[in-house]
């Protein structure tokens, strides 16, 4: 099944596969909230790259803005990072188990 490039911005995994997102998800955790002018210093380009990469953390529900004033606030929704996790976890488990199995075997050889 193919993806149009809509669904694909708005898919979890999509949004963090890029290494600048995953960058904004970090500053975002780190603060409270931030503007798109204190994001963008953090990063070799222009506020408009920033902001595009912003707006695909937003259609994957991993930030949300609120407006202050004038000035709109970026603020991380960590929760659509739970599925992330759970996809990990399975791996996590199973590398846990093959390391175990090589441990073995290698103790067996040396005996």
């Amino acid at each position: 099944m193919v993806l149009s490039a809509v669904a694909q911005t708005r898919d979890v995994y999509y949004a963090v596969a890029d290494p600048t997102r995953r960058e904004i998800i970090r500053l975002l955790a780190d603060a409270n909230e931030l503007p798109l002018h204190r994001l963008t210093p953090h990063f070799p380009m222009g506020r408009t790259a920033v902001s595009k990469h912003l707006t695909i953390l937003k259609e994957a529900g991993l930030v949300s803005e609120r407006r202050v004033g004038r000035e709109m606030r970026n603020r991380l929704n960590p929760a659509p990072l739970k599925e992330l996790q759970d996809w990990l976890s399975y791996y996590e488990k199973f590398w846990k188990q093959n390391m175990l199995r090589l441990d073995q075997l290698l103790m067996e050889e040396q005996e």
